[in-house]
């Protein structure tokens, strides 16, 4: 049966009898803002690890990188390669081997989610994304270019890093860095060449990695889902109207309610976070036909 290694926002990671393989188990949790919601999503799991496998397996087939996918082993379970997890910063040596990189790569195309919100607070400026330095942006506009950002793994909140800090955590060449950052342009490109054929924008989504014999990257965990991904509709878009068809829709319902608010505030400040509130039955509906209907969008097969 294996034993419980880990148990993360919605998936948990199992041992199996091969020191050298894991299972990941998609739960039908869902998370936001770095909280879980005391709700579930049926077949969420399912949804995301389809999802997921459907995108690794068009990766490899694509020759673009190595990826950690032994087998799906269940609709919500997959056989994985294991990899040596260092959590003290800057502690991989320069010769590691079969190491996870501690950190996240984002890759945003369009003004969206955290970014707009950054946005509007001031924290990042027009010329950090690519346009003139007076120019006013709007919210959903696409940027001139691939937007990319690394953030930290092992702290208790993502934090977004500047390139030194992040070759100091990781302790990558630069080199190697660039080759990661230049992969996660390749997927995304990959990504969006095959939903838009139905109908779909690849607006952001994030990626991990991990270095395996020679030091070559290897992608990791899960991505091209609503969970770590975000998308609009095409035509929607073209008609100057922004239709959210991923876990944006959840996020909004607590920012509209303002426990987004509180929580950001609590954070800032130190104090205790509010505890996230159970969805209303609709939106646990609503979220369970998007995640569904949204593996036949993502991959064109039947859920």
């Amino acid at each position: 049966m294996g034993d419980l290694l880990y148990s993360g926002k919605v998936k948990q990671v199992w041992s199996t009898d091969n020191p050298d393989i894991i299972e990941f188990r998609y739960t039908d949790q869902i998370s936001v803002f770095d909280q879980i919601i005391p709700s579930l999503i049926p077949r969420k799991g399912e949804s995301l690890n389809r999802s997921s496998c459907h995108w690794f397996d068009l990766v490899k087939k694509a020759g673009i990188c190595d990826t950690h996918i032994v087998e799906m082993n269940a609709p919500d379970r997959v056989l994985a390669r294991r990899f040596d997890v260092i959590r003290e910063p800057g502690a991989i040596s320069k010769d590691a081997e079969n190491v996870f990189v501690p950190l996240e790569v984002i890759c945003r195309h369009y003004l969206a989610g955290t970014a707009w919100r950054r946005y509007q607070r001031g924290e990042v400026s027009a010329s950090d994304f690519g346009f003139e330095d007076q120019a006013i942006l709007e919210e959903g506009i696409k940027l001139p270019k691939p937007f990319l950002e690394v953030s930290t793994k092992f702290e208790k909140f993502d934090r977004n890093l500047d390139r030194e800090e992040a070759l100091e955590i990781s302790n990558l060449e630069p080199y190697e860095l660039d080759r990661i950052l230049d992969l996660v342009l390749k997927i995304d490109a990959l990504i969006q060449d095959e939903v838009s054929k139905r109908g779909l924008i690849h607006v952001d989504g994030k990626k991990e990695f991990a270095l395996g014999k020679n030091r070559d990257p290897v992608l990791i965990d899960s991505f091209g889902t609503l969970d770590e991904d975000r998308w609009w509709d095409a035509e929607s878009y073209s008609n100057g109207q922004i239709v959210q068809l991923s876990k944006e829709a959840v996020r909004q319902h607590y920012i509209e309610t303002g426990h987004h608010d509180s929580l950001h505030n609590a954070r800032k400040v130190g104090n205790d976070e509010p505890e996230i509130p159970a969805l209303p039955q609709n939106i646990i509906d609503n979220t369970a036909k998007l995640y569904y209907s949204m593996f036949e969008r993502l991959t064109g097969l039947k859920f």
